[in-house]
C-alpha cells in the first residue's frame, strides 16, 4: 500500500537504474527479438532539449507508456517519472518494482476513503456508501441519511501514516487533513523529478480508456504550480500490442505523435495570478475553472494527435474502469 512513509522515502533519479535494467533485459527482448513491435515517434522536434517536461498522454491500456519510455531512453537518454495509481503498490513485489523504476504513486481522496473503509469493515464500500463518504470529506457539514458503519467514525486507528483519534477529530476533517499531507509530499516529488531532470508522464484522464475522455484538473494544477512545460502526446496502436494485463507485448505498430510544447508563458490565459498549493480544497475552490481550462486545452491537442478510433466519444466519458475498483 501507499502511506506517508513511502512518499517520504521515495527518491527519484534522472537516470534510474531500474528503468535501464527493464529496458535492456525486458523491453529490448520483447520489442526486437521475440515479437516485432514497431515504435514510431512523430514530431520529435517538439520535444524540448533544454529542460525536463511533462508529457501528457492518452491512456489506452495498462502499459502504453512503456514503449514511449523505451524509445526516449534509447534515442535521447531521457528518463521519466510516471504518475501511477496507488493501487499498483498493494503487493510488496509490485511496490518494489514501482519504486525501483522511478514512478510516483497518485493518492486520491477516493483511495484514502476506500482503503480506510476496507480496513475497518473488510469489504469495499458500495457505490452509494462511497458517494456519501466522499461528500462528507469534501463538505464536513453534509448530513448523510445513509447508515454508514459507525466504527468508521468511532474506532481509533492508524490510517496510512497518521493516527486517528475520534475524541479529537471528526473523521471527515481528519481525512481531509490526511489527504493534504499526502498531496504536500506528492507535489514535492513532482518538483524533485523536474529538478533532477526527469520528465514526468501524466495521463490526464485518470484511468484507462480506448476512447479519449475528459481530463481531470490534476495536470493543470501541477503544471501551473510548477510552471512546467507540457508536451501533449497521442498514442495509437498500443492497445493492440497490450490487449490484456500481460506486460509482454504482442507484435504490432505503435505510433506516438508529439504535439507542440505548451510552455507556462504560452498558457498565460490559465494563470491564477498568485502562489497556491495544488490539490488543496482552497486551491480547487478558487481556481478549478483555470485548472480545468488548462487540461481541456491539452486534451483537445491530444485528440488531434490520435487516430480516429481513439478520439473523444460524443459524451466524452471514459469507457474504462469505474467505481471503487479505480482505487484498490
Amino acid at each position: 500500500m501507499v502511506d506517508l512513509e513511502l512518499l517520504d522515502n521515495l527518491k527519484l533519479s534522472s537516470s534510474p537504474f531500474g528503468q535501464k535494467v527493464v529496458s535492456a533485459l525486458g523491453l529490448r527482448t520483447n520489442y526486437h527479438i521475440t515479437h516485432r513491435v514497431e515504435i514510431v515517434i512523430e514530431g520529435q522536434h517538439n520535444i524540448p532539449t533544454d529542460r525536463a517536461v511533462i508529457f501528457a498522454m492518452n491512456h489506452t491500456d495498462k502499459y502504453n507508456y512503456w514503449p514511449f519510455q523505451y524509445q526516449l531512453a534509447k534515442t535521447w537518454r531521457r528518463y521519466t517519472a510516471t504518475w501511477v495509481k496507488a493501487k499498483y503498490y498493494e503487493h510488496p513485489v509490485m511496490r518494489s518494482f514501482m519504486t525501483w523504476t522511478n514512478n510516483i504513486p497518485t493518492v486520491s481522496r477516493g483511495y484514502l476513503i476506500t482503503k480506510d473503509f476496507l480496513g475497518v469493515t473488510g469489504r469495499r464500500p458500495s457505490r452509494q456508501e462511497y458517494g456519501e463518504m466522499r461528500r462528507l470529506v469534501e463538505d464536513p457539514t453534509f448530513q448523510t441519511d445513509l447508515d454508514l458503519p459507525q466504527r468508521l467514525f468511532s474506532e481509533p486507528r492508524h490510517i496510512l501514516g497518521l493516527d486517528f483519534h475520534p475524541d479529537r477529530d471528526a473523521w471527515p476533517l481528519f481525512m481531509g487533513r490526511l489527504f493534504t499531507d499526502f498531496m504536500r509530499r506528492f507535489v514535492a516529488l513532482n518538483r524533485q523529478a523536474l529538478d533532477v531532470g526527469a520528465d514526468l508522464i501524466i495521463f490526464p484522464q485518470g484511468t484507462r480508456s480506448i476512447r479519449l475522455s475528459k481530463g481531470h484538473i490534476g495536470l493543470g494544477a501541477i503544471a501551473l504550480a510548477l510552471k512546467a512545460t507540457v508536451v501533449p502526446v497521442g498514442c495509437s496502436g498500443s492497445d493492440g500490442c497490450y490487449p490484456g494485463t500481460s506486460p509482454w507485448a504482442r507484435s504490432g505498430r505503435i505510433v506516438y505523435r508529439v504535439g507542440a510544447p505548451m510552455t507556462y508563458e504560452d498558457m498565460a490565459r490559465h494563470h491564477v495570478g498568485a502562489p497556491f498549493a495544488p490539490f488543496t480544497p482552497e486551491a480547487e475552490a478558487a481556481h478549478r475553472d483555470k485548472f480545468q481550462g488548462f487540461v481541456d486545452e491539452v486534451m483537445e491537442r491530444i485528440n488531434d494527435l490520435v487516430e480516429p478510433r481513439y478520439r473523444f466519444s460524443e459524451d466524452r466519458n471514459s469507457d474504462g474502469v469505474s467505481g471503487t475498483n479505480r482505487f484498490v
